[in-house]
């Protein structure tokens, strides 16, 4: 059985195996995380394995964190993803989140990233929490406001070329 990272009223955040392929061909796929996030390329079974073993696993393995599986707590369905990215180009993690389109405007966005700042701050003792997000995603960006995080300025990440906007704690 997986271990349970955070478990809340309504929800279970675990670690992603391999056997959460087809979940991320989906997930990564739906109009949101293209239109907000971007295209992952990832399109089959053998994508999302690629991608899980470098980016969710390499980062548990890298840093005792990373991106984990959402789902209901009462029928283990998946039905998104929510932790702490660690990015060469960002002093401290980032925390993001993303759902499949069914499942939003419920309250598991802001139940799982509350869980998980409060996870972050007392369970991995990290001191700032940072978030970004593109200025036209106002529904993330009500979401970071509201688990604590103040807008800090904008930014360009390396490989990209649109400024989004940086959130902190502190």
């Amino acid at each position: 059985m997986l271990e349970n990272i955070i478990q809340t009223e309504r929800l279970i955040l675990r670690e992603f195996t391999l056997l959460d392929d087809e979940f991320i061909v989906k997930l990564l796929n739906t109009s949101g995380w293209l239109y907000f996030i971007g295209d992952k390329n990832v399109k089959n079974s053998v994508d999302a394995k690629y991608y899980l073993e470098n980016t969710p696993l390499k980062s548990y393995k890298e840093n005792g964190f990373g991106l984990s599986l959402i789902a209901l707590k009462d029928s283990l369905l998946p039905i998104g993803m929510c932790g702490l990215v660690k990015r060469e180009s960002l002093d401290y993690p980032d925390i993001g989140f993303a759902l499949l389109d069914e499942y939003m405007g419920k309250g598991y966005a802001f139940e799982i990233a509350h869980a998980t700042m409060i996870y972050a701050k007392e369970i991995l003792k990290i001191s700032k929490i940072l978030a970004i997000a593109t200025p036209d995603n106002k529904y993330s960006i009500q979401l970071l406001k509201k688990i604590g995080l103040t807008f800090q300025k904008m930014i360009i990440l390396p490989h990209n070329s649109e400024e989004i906007m940086l959130f902190s704690t502190i």
